[in-house]
């Protein structure tokens, strides 16, 4: 099936490319492999000397407002229809998942997430026929799989560049292996973290970090992360949501990483759930309507906004009426507070 295939949702397919274009987004999607070196538990390890990494927003100043594109999954729609209905509810980013190989569902228009085969163009059509931008791009692979953890990453990495996308977000494993114990965990994150930086020097794309695992969930483990190597490319995506869940205070963790914050996940937890999971849980897909779960969030945007943050809160929520509900109630947000 063609790479085509994921936009007849929608009736809009691009018109078809020639081949040396074709090839040369399927070379910067793929590259090549580099051997990975340990380094000792207790030492910091240093990426390759990097220029000034650029601005990491494409805003106009302010804090933007975008929407995670799973918010039309359990409506089985395709990334195609997500992007348009993105713009017509009135946002001006979004955020695409992708995975590595290929998808039925996908394939056949009942799932938004997208193979790093599909051409980048035609991802780039979509979102300019729509008006849209990218934020981020997730491709989250995982800093304690030491198969495939830094493969997947570094696709990623080079498949948001093709797009012209600054951001990538990455978490450790919500479910590490039990024969990883915590010293073996640190040195691993270290060991995928300083071959990942090399492949964000190489592309100017930004990781940036997720709360979204038993190590990142927690404030103190989740700058110790940050902190395993020392690059300017080494980031944070904020997630106050699975944060919370976790059992965190959001406003402390956000206090710990608000200077390494590029991206931001606006997910909002219902009080349902958050009796239901706090503490037994270390994250979850999405949440509920931004205002209408236990989410301060002029408490958390004020924050961001004195740190001088000017990117992107990306909506985490489950459906179409959560996504209209979490823009209105964001846009009241920044109003009131001139962010």
């Amino acid at each position: 099936m063609s790479d085509s295939a994921n936009v007849k949702n929608y009736g809009s397919a691009t018109s078809p490319m020639d081949r040396r274009d074709f090839l040369k987004g399927a070379i910067l999607a793929a590259g090549v492999e580099t051997t990975v070196l340990a380094t000792p538990v207790g030492e910091t390890a240093h990426a390759a000397p990097a220029s000034k990494p650029g601005e990491p927003w494409d805003s106009n100043g302010r804090i933007g407002i975008g929407v995670n594109l799973e918010y039309v999954r359990h409506g089985d729609k395709s990334l195609a229809y997500g992007i348009k209905r993105a713009s017509q509810i009135g946002y001006q980013w979004v955020e695409p998942c992708f995975l590595d190989g290929r998808c039925l569902l996908s394939n056949a228009g009942y799932c938004h997430v997208t193979s790093m085969d599909t051409d980048p163009k035609i991802i780039k059509d979509l979102c300019a026929q729509a008006g849209v931008k990218i934020s981020g791009l997730s491709s989250h692979s995982d800093l304690l799989n030491p198969e495939y953890g830094v493969l997947y990453a570094r696709r990623g990495i080079r498949y948001a560049r093709a797009l012209g996308v600054k951001i990538v977000q990455i978490t450790e494993d919500m479910f590490p292996p039990k024969w990883i114990d915590e010293t073996e965990a640190y040195n691993m994150m270290r060991i995928a973290l300083r071959s990942i930086a090399e492949t964000c020097e190489e592309n100017g794309v930004y990781i940036a970090v997720e709360q979204h695992g038993p190590y990142t969930a927690k404030i103190d483990r989740m700058k110790r992360i940050l902190s395993l190597v020392d690059s300017p490319w080494i980031k944070c995506n904020f997630d106050c949501g699975n944060t919370f869940l976790a059992g965190s205070d959001p406003y402390e963790m956000l206090e710990a990483v608000i200077d390494k914050v590029v991206h931001v996940h606006a997910k909002d937890i219902s009080v349902k759930q958050a009796e239901a999971e706090r503490g037994k849980v270390t994250g979850t897909a999405v949440g509920c309507a931004c205002g209408d779960g236990v989410i301060d969030w002029k408490k958390l945007v004020g924050r961001l906004k004195k740190a001088g943050y000017k990117g992107v809160l990306s909506v985490e929520c489950g459906t179409e009426e959560q996504a209209v509900k979490s823009l209105a109630h964001l846009t009241k947000v920044l109003q009131e507070l001139d962010a």
